[in-house]
């Protein structure tokens, strides 16, 4: 990448956005029609009504909020890795950010829904806004769900915010470099950018108040999802720990979801000059290192639990280590700690293939692991007359599938409308460090070709 001119970097970037191969339409029409069924079945839901799906007493949480807890953290891969990265002048960040904030707004996006679509009444979700009404009605604010609302809104605020605001330059680069009303497109979303020297300094001044500002924002969403069960009075949730194991498990499955959209940019967007092998070996160390975070914390929440000996505890706690849910609990554990380690440790077998190996074993294992913490729990509460029994649908499935197939269409989408890699931030990288500038290129160096 080092070797490439700033118009071989426009020329390379800027390719993906012309034209469509069969593959990509063959690839996005399955994709849509696999969304089209989760649509289908959502709508089946509202017409027969929420028993449609597996939920039942009192198992009332099941897949859609194992959903709703999996996206969200999964939307940490983008902002807060960015964030850091950006704060802490990594220089080999600069054609990660934009893949992994796009996650960030996706995964969001997508996560957000789950409680609509779990509300089996979707018409009453006004019910969590407040606004003035004549029946004097407002949210009950002590309930973690509306803490939820708040947080979640206010998370996706700010990584809109911060994914738009480094894509302005490159949507000015596009206006200038396309035509008809391609160009007349552009020129409206690139908001009149010029590559001015006042310009440059409030980007770079905005981008470095949202990146100080979304970190303590991107961990409260998490911690305050944790909470929608930590203050709830039910076997194995009730704990103290629950804030910073979820946002530590979060970021552990974002930097593997990251990690697998970057090997799938650079397969098929023909990005190996730009998404290098370095890039995944440093996001694998990172990984490694959440994994013995990760495995950390469901120790210390296993060990206190085993040792304070609770009936109702330990119920759940045999259940999942030798009883009806044992092949999840280790299967959870294989690919969230163990599988990790040849394919991590060794650096022989940190090579992209291995990374996305791992990455993929995590995404599941941390799907498993949601799963695990909400549904064992609800199925054996304290009084033994009120267990349970849970089993999936087909409508629970195909919806989950669809989100799945929702966040790569999007994905796919998307990079074919932006670069999905900074242009002008791989231009600055070209450039010696200029202090008064704050490592940003000049307009006219920037905007060369």
């Amino acid at each position: 990448m080092a070797t490439k001119t700033p118009d071989q970097i426009s020329e390379d970037l800027l390719r993906p956005l012309s034209g469509f191969s069969p593959r990509y339409l063959i690839s996005l029409a399955i994709l849509l029609i696999i969304v089209t069924a989760a649509g289908y079945a959502f709508g089946a839901q509202i017409y027969s009504g929420l028993g449609l799906a597996g939920i039942n007493r009192p198992v009332f949480w099941a897949f859609y909020i194992t959903n709703f807890v999996f996206w969200i953290g999964l939307s940490h891969a983008g902002t807060l890795i960015s964030a850091i990265l950006r704060l802490c002048n990594a220089t080999w960040r600069r054609p990660v950010t934009r893949c992994a904030e796009v996650i960030t707004v996706f995964a969001l996006s997508i996560g957000a829904m789950f409680p609509v679509i779990h509300l089996g009444r979707p018409w009453l979700a006004f019910w969590l806004f407040p606004y003035p009404s004549e029946r004097g009605i407002w949210p009950n604010i002590r309930s973690p769900l509306l803490w939820d609302f708040f947080a979640i809104n206010t998370y996706l605020i700010g990584s809109v915010t911060f994914l738009l605001l480094p894509i302005i330059p490159d949507l000015a680069l596009i206006r200038d470099t396309a035509t008809g009303t391609r160009q007349r497109i552009y020129r409206v979303l690139a908001l009149g950018w010029r590559g001015t020297s006042k310009q440059w300094h409030r980007l770079e001044t905005a981008m470095h108040i949202m990146a100080i500002a979304i970190i303590p924002v991107a961990v409260s969403v998490h911690s305050i999802v944790s909470w929608d069960f930590a203050m709830a009075p039910v076997p194995m949730w009730h704990s103290t720990i629950f804030a910073p194991y979820f946002v530590a498990g979060a970021i552990f499955s974002g930097i593997a979801a990251l990690i697998i959209a970057m090997a799938c940019l650079r397969q098929f967007l023909h990005l190996e000059d730009y998404l290098l092998p370095i890039h995944f070996e440093n996001l694998g160390k990172l990984l490694f290192v959440m994994s013995l975070l990760w495995f950390y914390f469901v120790f210390s929440e296993r060990l206190t639990g085993w040792y304070g000996n609770e009936s109702a505890e330990m119920t759940v706690f045999w259940l999942t280590q030798r009883g009806a849910f044992s092949p999840l609990f280790w299967t959870m554990v294989f690919c969230n700690f163990i599988i990790l380690f040849p394919f991590l440790a060794i650096k022989k077998l940190r090579t992209i293939t291995g990374v996305v190996i791992a990455s993929v074993a995590v995404v599941v294992g941390m799907w498993l692991e949601r799963f695990l913490i909400i549904v064992p729990s609800l199925a054996h509460k304290y009084l033994a007359y009120s267990w349970g029994s849970y089993r999936p649908t087909w409508t629970e499935i195909t919806i989950t599938v669809g989100t799945f197939a929702a966040m790569c269409a999007l994905y796919m989408i998307f990079a074919k409308i932006v670069p999905i890699i900074s242009v002008w931030e791989l231009k600055a990288g070209l450039h010696p460090v200029q202090q008064a500038s704050h490592a940003l290129p000049q307009p006219d160096e920037v905007r060369a070709e």
